[in-house]
């Protein structure tokens, strides 16, 4: 089961200050997260191609998507419902006025704006999708989740156990460009 909602995104340019937009689709079991392109201007035609995107990046896949539950935004059109379908999925549009329904998306739609976004002004389309892409590929394969027992969304296995660590054996790792850092042991 996948959700998906949109969020924007205040952007400097030299024409001023714009609106971009983005769509996300967040794995309920998992917390895997995919961030598509920004755009300007979100329309039925662009949510198509992102959800084709979508598709194609989960496609070779043990276990594909089968839903993807939404909210009833008038850009999830018939032509949103058919491309779902024809990739064997289903569609659940949300009953009207229950946006805690899509509490998990929305969570994370909070968590890259406090973690990440507000931190920085953003200057354009490929500014904002350089911090998505940088910002998802560490919530996917560092950032830790309780519900998967403090582990990232993408991580095959456990950790191994360690029963004493010294202070010179642990390495931080810098991502997103030395917004976040996490916390390694240092290989031997």
């Amino acid at each position: 089961l996948w959700g998906c909602d949109f969020f924007s995104v205040k952007s400097v340019t030299a024409k001023g200050i714009n609106d971009l937009y983005v769509l996300v689709f967040l794995c309920l079991q998992t917390r895997e997260v995919f961030v598509t392109e920004s755009t300007q201007h979100p329309d039925s035609a662009w949510v198509c191609d992102q959800t084709e995107w979508f598709i194609e990046q989960t496609k070779g896949r043990e276990k594909k998507p089968e839903m993807i539950i939404h909210d009833r935004d008038v850009k999830f059109t018939k032509e949103f419902t058919q491309t779902v379908k024809d990739a064997g999925m289903k569609t659940n549009p949300l009953p009207k006025g229950s946006p805690n329904l899509n509490g998990r998306c929305e969570r994370f739609i909070e968590t890259i704006k406090l973690e990440c976004l507000n931190k920085f002004i953003v200057f354009g389309k490929r500014h904002l999708n350089h911090l998505n892409s940088e910002f998802v590929r560490y919530y996917n394969t560092v950032r830790s989740h309780m519900e998967r027992d403090h582990l990232p969304p993408v991580r095959s296995g456990e950790p191994e156990e360690v029963e004493k660590l010294k202070l010179t054996d642990v390495v931080i790792k810098s991502h997103v460009g030395g917004l976040v850092k996490s916390f390694e042991r240092r290989a031997a």
